[in-house]
């Protein structure tokens, strides 16, 4: 009989974002909108899979003109009940989504859409090898049209 009080362990769809754990540097290309002005910036990306293999908890300084502008934390799972990937994201900006942004891989990349009163935000994560990845994160008003608002290629710091 099998033990119905034991925890259950992550799946290889939850193993799979540890791709992204680890210490990264990021070139971003910032664009203007009512948020901020655009420009060239840089970020540190510090991530690891933590919580049982779980989660991949991400904190990210983004640096512009020798200071910091910008400030995410990003904790993403796999949901098992509806099969999409999760992300909870909390930035420097103060909002805080009504639910996180839900989506799937297809190939080798992972795009998540959320959206709220504002607006949608959807975050595209490309695997280029084990030691780079590009993201983007892009805003739309209605879930069609999307504009960028970020876009980064980051090398994995060893």
């Amino acid at each position: 009989m099998a033990d119905h009080l034991a925890a259950p362990t992550p799946l290889p769809e939850h193993q799979k974002l540890a791709v992204f754990a680890g210490e990264w540097a990021g070139e971003e290309m910032v664009y203007p909108s009512r948020w901020t002005a655009g420009g060239p910036a840089t970020s540190h990306v510090v991530a690891r899979m933590d919580l049982n293999g779980f989660y991949l908890i991400q904190d990210t300084r983004q640096m512009r003109d020798g200071k910091e502008a910008f400030a995410t934390h990003g904790v993403f799972t796999y949901d098992r009940d509806d099969r999409t990937y999760k992300l909870f994201w909390h930035d420097s900006l103060g909002y805080y989504p009504p639910s996180p942004a839900s989506g799937a891989w297809v190939g080798n990349k992972l795009t998540l859409v959320r959206g709220s009163l504002r607006g949608n935000a959807r975050h595209v994560y490309e695997v280029v090898d084990d030691d780079r990845y590009n993201m983007k994160i892009q805003f739309s008003p209605d879930a069609e049209g999307w504009a960028d608002v970020l876009t980064g290629a980051y090398r994995r710091i060893h």
